[in-house]
């Protein structure tokens, strides 16, 4: 079966987050479970300097008004797998991050930049780039590839079936309406049973309306965004496509994660000989100009400093959470005004508080290797990779039950500690107390060093291996393409249900709902 994997982010040619990861590992997985995988990315600067055996097969012109574009097939480092790049400088050879400028505000053409990559990423599927190969199932990710199932289903030629996974629904691609011509969508999908979100363009409603199937990146996840506390405005379409929905919890590629052949760390360590750990401990603390002191411990935060990730909860604790024997380092960006309180807040403690503003792959594996606790709080979480990483590391994992934290730490308690089936420490209110409250049964059994090392021990065993998640994606591959040559219905049904209805997928045109865990002046809440 032929699959045509398109995302915004692939590990090591362009990471932001989660999305990187998993763009990498999945496919991996496919391919070893027989599956002919090829990948779509746009040609940033660094996935042009990263990629292998490039070459230009296609030049192509835009229908959005841009220059003309080429497409390189290449290779990705390590894994060889192949991959397309959609090169058109004038849309992604530019500083900052895929998605921001170096200001961290969203570039103002987003909107032409994603629905050009979506264009070419159809054209791929349909054969018109490699006329010996064409895809069987296509498979898009989140609001940058969300017009994809929707580009895809216009075309007048045999089409693929696809398959668009949500990693995160707070950020759903908004712009105006004045968008569309730009774009090269007709004004006729500006409704509510199109594209339309609360008067606004809405490229992960798209995705989610004109897609075969959708999957979330864990089971808890994929309920939860049902709800109205958790959906985003989007639980009304979610429902009525409920049948469609999966849960495929997210693994790890332990070729990556493993302290006992990371590069990066200044000594190696297993379950089995846990030595290694405090030297790697003891180096983060000089290295980020902490007390060396092997007894107390270390909490590390490593992950966005956003309010999804109650970053605002955490810097405005700073003061109780000081009040006990620890030490903190945080590694991560966000919110600039976030930020600064971490970075003030860092004068206040010296030796007892570490703040490195960005985010660097071999930093984060050497917060993971010397820490003790993972601090990993979250208004939601749609899977959370980071505590299946620290896991692994021995830095036993604090997060709030939410999300796909549900589905992978197991609270300790003093009978979870005694079975042997603890793996981290879960609170449930998205407040500062419940989070005091958690690190201080934390800090606890930290002071029980057998049981502490019981507790280190089995998280670092628990496995979240890519295999069982790429059996569950090619299920659902195969269900979609039974023959690897599936057609999909002429065109999309006109209505999903009678226009009375409509009103389950929103009531009226005006502010769209909070989500809940973003600011108010998030510039997430309205424009991805």
């Amino acid at each position: 079966m032929r699959v045509l994997f398109v995302s915004a982010e692939i590990f090591p040619l362009a990471k932001t987050g989660g999305l990187a990861d998993v763009s990498a590992a999945l496919p991996q997985a496919l391919v070893q479970g027989g599956m002919d995988v090829r990948l779509v990315l746009p040609a940033y600067p660094r996935a042009l300097a990263l990629a292998t055996e490039k070459e230009i097969v296609a030049e192509l012109p835009d229908a959005t008004g841009s220059e003309p574009l080429r497409v390189i097939a290449a290779r990705i480092p390590d894994s060889g797998l192949p991959v397309w790049l959609v090169d058109a400088p004038n849309l992604y050879d530019r500083p900052g991050t895929p998605y921001l400028d170096e200001a961290g505000c969203d570039w103002p053409d987003n909107a032409r930049r994603f629905a050009t990559f979506s264009r070419v990423a159809a054209k791929i599927a349909l054969g018109e780039v490699d006329r010996d190969w064409h895809a069987d199932v296509v498979h898009a990710n989140d609001w940058h590839t969300g017009l994809l199932p929707l580009l895809i289903g216009q075309s007048t030629k045999e089409r693929p079936p696809t398959i668009f996974t949500i990693h995160n629904l707070a950020y759903q691609g908004l712009f105006p309406h004045s968008v569309l011509p730009v774009i090269g969508l007709p004004d006729g999908l500006f409704t509510p049973d199109g594209v339309e979100y609360y008067g606004r363009v809405s490229f992960m409603k798209a995705g989610i309306r004109f897609s075969q199937a959708i999957t979330t990146v864990s089971p808890s996840y994929a309920q939860e965004i049902l709800t109205a506390d958790y959906g985003c405005g989007l639980d009304g379409l979610l429902n009525l496509r409920r049948r469609d929905i999966t849960g495929i919890l997210n693994g790890v590629d332990y070729s990556i994660w493993d302290p006992a052949h990371d590069p990066h760390l200044p000594v190696s360590f297993d379950v089995g000989n846990m030595a290694g750990k405090l030297a790697c401990k003891e180096e983060l603390q000089r290295e980020l100009g902490l007390t060396t002191d092997p007894a107390v411990p270390l909490v590390v935060w490593l992950s966005r400093i956003t309010d999804q990730k109650m970053a605002d909860v955490v810097a405005r604790t700073l003061h109780r959470i000081f009040e006990r024997d620890v030490q903190l380092a945080v590694l991560g960006d966000g919110e600039p005004a976030l930020e600064a309180e971490f970075r003030d807040a860092a004068a206040h403690y010296p030796g007892r508080l570490a703040v490195r503003i960005g985010y660097r792959e071999e930093l984060a594996h050497r917060h993971l290797a010397g820490a003790d606790l993972l601090l990993h709080p979250s208004r939601f979480e749609p899977c959370g990779l980071t505590p299946l990483y620290a896991m692994r590391y021995g830095a036993v994992p604090i997060v709030r039950h939410v999300g796909g934290m549900s589905d992978t730490i197991v609270d300790t308690t003093e009978w979870t500690a005694a079975c042997g089936c603890a793996t981290g420490f879960a609170f449930a209110q998205p407040n500062a107390d419940a989070l005091l409250d958690c690190l201080d049964r934390a800090l606890a059994f930290y002071g029980q060093r057998s049981i502490w090392s019981r507790i280190q021990q089995r998280a670092m065993s628990r496995r979240f291996g890519w295999a069982e998640a790429a059996k569950r994606y090619s299920s659902l591959y195969r269900k979609l393409a039974p023959d690897t040559a599936a057609v999909i219905p002429e065109r999309p049904p006109e209505r999903l249900v009678p226009a009375k209805r409509m009103a389950l997928v929103h009531e009226t045109v005006g502010a769209p709902p909070r989500v809940k865990g973003l600011a108010a002046d998030d510039p997430h809440q309205h424009v991805a």
